[in-house]
């Protein structure tokens, strides 16, 4: 898993062909992050761009909850 540690959050950006695939991989996250009530912080850039970022804001720092919700997030692109 290619996940950085950035500002003290889980990063990682996914690159797409357009911004039609960007905001529908975005899509796909919220089934996940809902199912988790753990919801991260998403942002898309130069149109086709997701950068992710993930913190457990209750605990003030990364946990295992910001690990499984990034797993799960890269099986959506494997």
């Amino acid at each position: 898993m290619d996940w950085k540690i950035e500002n003290g959050q889980l990063t990682k950006e996914f690159e797409f062909n357009n911004f039609i695939e960007a905001v529908a991989f975005v899509n796909k996250i919220l089934p996940l992050a809902e199912g988790m009530n753990h919801h991260p912080d998403l942002f898309i850039h130069s149109y086709k761009t997701v950068k992710i970022n993930l913190f457990t804001h209750s605990e003030k720092q990364i946990t295992k909850k910001d690990h499984t919700l990034a797993e799960s997030i890269d099986k959506l692109v494997n």
